[in-house]
């Protein structure tokens, strides 16, 4: 978990990649968003207004105030916040000791073989510990549960990969970033702000390192998202 604040990276621009279109197997990183059919703009039309589930307000960063809530949709968990860049899990060209000053070589929730995941190829999100001010796991999100991560007109769809620190919010792998168009270098990249994370309640993109999977999931799920709210 990156403990610092970070400075804003331009976005590239992306082209739709539809749901489905890899093996269920395939753990190649994506190379563009936006993915799926629904687009940016019909999500965040639903997420315009906050009924707050968390007991408190998360710190983007460490030396930031507490101005984040944890809030509650049908179906979803959602909160607005910045990207800090995760590269744990298993060594890779990107992620690794000498590229990330607070690497660490596991996740919270590894691969189907039993690995740690890779966060230069899997687009993954990072949950807060759970704590006094929020416990993800009672408000339905687990391990592999799938993500819409939303970012400058794009969507990507992630899973939920590690957990951080308890009071700080706003992290997701390299591979999330780089898709998003925001630099993902593990000591320097990230963005401010502008990041919405929607979580699907009860959800599992089945196995956790297949990005397709949780695109093809995903993509489903934002659907009956905008039906039920």
């Amino acid at each position: 978990m990156r403990l610092r604040t970070l400075t804003l990276a331009a976005a590239s621009g992306a082209a739709l990649l539809a749901a489905g279109v890899l093996p269920a197997n395939a753990t190649a990183s994506p190379t563009s968003a936006q993915e799926g059919t629904v687009s940016a703009a019909d999500l965040l039309a639903k997420v315009s207004s906050c009924t707050q589930l968390s007991s408190g307000k998360y710190r983007t960063d460490e030396e930031t105030a507490a101005t984040v809530p944890v809030c509650g949709k049908n179906g979803a968990v959602f909160w607005k916040a910045d990207m800090d860049i995760d590269c744990d899990g298993q060594r890779t060209t990107n992620c690794n000791e000498d590229r990330d000053p607070w690497y660490q070589a596991d996740t919270a929730f590894h691969q189907s073989d039993g690995k740690p995941l890779k966060a230069e190829s899997l687009p993954y999100v990072v949950v807060p510990s759970s704590s006094a001010i929020w416990n993800y796991a009672n408000a339905g999100i687990k391990g592999g549960g799938v993500v819409a991560v939303i970012y400058n007109n794009k969507v990507e769809y992630a899973v939920v990969g590690d957990t951080g620190p308890t009071e700080i919010i706003g992290e997701a792998s390299y591979a999330t970033a780089k898709a998003l168009g925001i630099d993902p270098d593990p000591e320097t990249g990230g963005t401010d702000s502008g990041v919405t994370y929607l979580l699907f309640k009860n959800s599992k993109a089945s196995p956790i390192e297949s990005h397709s999977a949780a695109v093809t999931l995903g993509d489903q799920l934002a659907r009956q998202f905008l039906s039920a709210n």
